[in-house]
């Protein structure tokens, strides 16, 4: 473990030594990888070359679902999204950013909850929860859905960039 009172360790605004961002995914995501493919193989290698390239595709696959854990950066998503949501379809012309603010929030936050479940199967119960979610914001879920959803499928994508096959099972 790192010492969080080495100045060399940077430390993120809180003073933890967390890495976020997109970088801090992709590089879960890689360590996951890597570290679920070695020890695949090691393991594999037990049964031969055969046993070992098996051991090391399974190793990869859990390794990449591990490297999924790693939370996305909140305050780049809101940086992109305050940047990029008056562009969305979905947006009414003349509707500021924080109105739809809280709804890009919950949906970084939903996919960080239930990274191995679709947004269809989830939008049931995110929709029952919106009213609490939703802070200031007067968007009703109707109209705030299509913003979780962006959102939703933003932090998937980034994460399945760097993640071999089709993750998040979409057939992208």
């Amino acid at each position: 473990m790192a010492d969080l009172n080495d100045p060399r360790v940077p430390a993120d605004k809180e003073g933890t030594g967390t890495a976020t961002g997109v970088g801090a995914v992709l590089g879960g995501v890689a360590g996951g990888v890597a570290g679920g493919a070695a020890a695949g193989a090691a393991v594999g290698g037990m049964t031969g070359p055969v046993g070992a390239a098996v051991g090391a595709a399974v190793g990869a696959v859990a390794g990449a679902l591990g490297g999924r854990a790693v939370k996305a950066d909140p305050a780049a998503e809101d940086a992109y999204w305050r940047d990029n949501y008056s562009s969305r379809d979905y947006v009414q012309a003349g509707t500021s950013y924080d109105e739809y603010s809280p709804a890009y929030r919950y949906g970084v936050d939903a996919y960080t909850r239930y990274p191995d479940r679709r947004f269809e199967d989830v939008e049931p119960e995110l929709g029952r929860d919106w009213g609490t979610a939703r802070g200031r914001s007067s968007l009703e879920w109707d109209r705030a859905k299509h913003a979780t959803r962006d959102a939703w499928h933003r932090v998937s994508d980034t994460i399945e960039r760097a993640t071999p096959g089709d993750s998040d099972r979409d057939g992208k």
